[in-house]
């Protein structure tokens, strides 16, 4: 629930903080703000926030540099503003430990949204046995799952995929990181042995793959299991 909590809003365009700041306000969240990596890191180690927004481009650095000092001691959910056309930036901030992100100008709604997801995930945890997502019920404990019931056979690869997926249920995975967990690092640039496998996995899943609603596809970035 976003009811009282807190988020730390890194953004150096004081037209953006205030739209930020107004937006989440209105969606019950409380609201700090820093205008540089400084700034961020600072305000991280004395107020602790429940959750992160955070630009990619700041005046002492990038937002990936906030990110690899937070992942050194931290799993706070991060979910990163980018501009449109920083689709290389938004891979690397996503393989560096952001758990989202939303492209400027983004939709009020769409934003407070990403982040009660992102609070609750991390309120779940991620060593729930069993994650069920529509008629889809996957047993990670037995490596067993059903839809609407019934048994549905997985190979080893294509389980292992959703198994990572569903540990990581609502986030948005990049190719590499896919690639690296089920295949190993020296797979990281196949991409398309990843997209025959989702395309299997979709086949089995979905109630329509064409149009899929359990595994979805961010263009050009990854996939996230929505749950």
């Amino acid at each position: 629930m976003s009811e009282g909590s807190r988020v730390l809003v890194v953004d150096d365009e004081p037209q953006i903080v205030r739209g930020v700041r107004v937006v989440l306000r209105n969606a019950g969240f409380r609201v700090d703000t820093a205008g540089t990596v400084a700034e961020a890191l600072d305000a991280l180690a004395v107020r602790p926030p429940d959750v992160m927004v955070l630009d990619l481009v700041l005046p002492d650095g990038t937002g990936v540099d906030v990110l690899r000092e937070l992942r050194r001691y931290s799993a706070l959910p991060v979910l990163v503003l980018s501009a449109l056309g920083d689709e290389r930036q938004k891979i690397r901030a996503l393989d560096e430990g952001a758990d989202d992100y939303v492209t400027k100008p983004f939709a009020a709604g769409e934003l407070s949204a990403r982040l009660r997801a992102l609070l609750r995930r991390a309120g779940e945890g991620t060593g729930d046995p069993v994650i069920e997502a529509g008629d889809v019920r996957i047993d990670l404990g037995l490596r067993r799952v059903t839809k609407a019931g019934h048994e549905v056979h997985l190979t080893p690869i294509e389980f292992d995929l959703v198994r990572v997926l569903s540990l990581h249920r609502g986030k948005l995975l990049t190719h590499r990181q896919l690639l690296t967990e089920v295949w190993g690092p020296a797979y990281e640039r196949e991409t398309q042995l990843l997209r025959v496998h989702v395309a299997h996995i979709r086949g089995k899943l979905e109630d329509d793959p064409a149009s899929p609603r359990l595994l979805i596809t961010e263009p050009g970035v990854g996939y996230r299991l929505v749950a």
